[in-house]
C-alpha cells in the first residue's frame, strides 16, 4: 500500500465506553475549538452502549423494533447530524470520530469517504481479511456482508465529525432491529466472526492508528 508522507498531527483518545451523548457532546466542543485553533486534529476512538441512529437520510421504517421493545433491550434511540440513514452502535465495536481540519489541501467530500473506506480496507487486512468496496454504496464489506458503516459530517471550515463503526466483536443480533443503512439486500458481519475466533479491541484500535496514519499523511499522538 502506499504511504502517505506525514503532513499533519493527530491528537488519539481512547474513550472506552462512552454514552452516546456525551460523544455528541464531545464532538461538538472540539469541533468549536478545532475550528478556532485551539486544539489540533483528533481522532476519538471508542465504544457505545446499545444505541440506534438516524441519520439526515433515514427512513422510519428502517427502524424494525418498538419503543417498548427499544426500552426493554436497553436500545436508546438519536437523531444525530450525520449523513446515511440508520445504524446501530454497540458493544464490541469500534467507533471512530475524527475531527479534522480538511484544509487547505483536502477539501473533497468524496475524497473524505474513499479515504475512510481505505482505512478500514487497511485495518481489516492486519487481520487478514480481504474489506472491499460495493458501487453506489459506503462501507466497508467481506464478501457480501457490511463490517463497516461510515457516516460523517463536515461543517462549516471543513471541520469533520461522526465517522465511522467496525464490528470487532459485536452482537450481530442487534441489527436485526433496523435495516442497517437502509440496505436490505446484503448482512452483516464482524472481524471476529470472520475469523471464527475472538478479537481483542485494543489490537484493532492499534491496527486502526497505523491505517489512519497511513492513509490520512499523519503522525498520531497519544492522548
Amino acid at each position: 500500500m502506499e504511504t502517505t508522507t506525514p503532513t499533519r498531527t493527530v491528537r488519539v483518545r481512547r474513550l472506552g465506553t462512552t454514552s452516546y451523548a456525551d460523544a455528541l457532546a464531545l464532538q461538538s466542543e472540539l469541533v468549536s475549538r478545532r475550528r478556532a485553533r485551539e486544539v489540533v486534529d483528533t481522532l476519538l476512538l471508542l465504544e457505545h452502549p446499545h444505541v440506534i441512529t438516524l441519520g439526515s437520510g433515514s427512513h422510519d421504517e428502517n427502524v424494525l423494533v418498538s419503543p417498548e421493545e427499544r426500552a426493554a433491550r436497553g436500545i436508546e434511540l438519536f437523531e444525530t447530524g450525520r449523513g446515511g440513514d440508520v445504524t446501530y452502535h454497540g458493544p464490541g465495536q469500534l467507533v471512530g470520530y475524527p475531527i479534522l481540519d480538511l484544509k487547505p489541501d483536502r477539501c473533497d467530500l468524496h475524497r473524505y469517504l474513499r479515504d475512510l473506506e481505505e482505512m478500514l480496507i487497511g485495518v481489516l487486512a492486519e487481520f487478514g481479511l480481504r474489506g472491499e468496496r460495493k458501487e453506489g454504496l459506503t462501507g466497508v464489506w467481506v464478501d457480501d456482508r457490511k463490517l463497516a458503516a461510515i457516516g460523517v459530517r463536515v461543517s462549516s471550515g471543513w471541520i469533520t465529525s461522526h465517522g465511522f463503526a467496525l464490528n470487532v466483536s459485536t452482537d450481530l443480533s442487534y441489527f436485526g432491529t433496523i435495516v442497517p443503512c437502509g440496505i436490505r439486500s446484503h448482512g452483516v458481519g464482524s472481524i471476529s466472526s470472520e475469523l471464527g475466533r475472538p478479537v481483542a479491541m485494543a489490537d484493532v484500535e492499534a491496527a486502526a492508528v497505523r491505517s489512519f496514519e497511513r492513509v490520512f499523511g499523519a503522525v498520531a499522538r497519544p492522548d
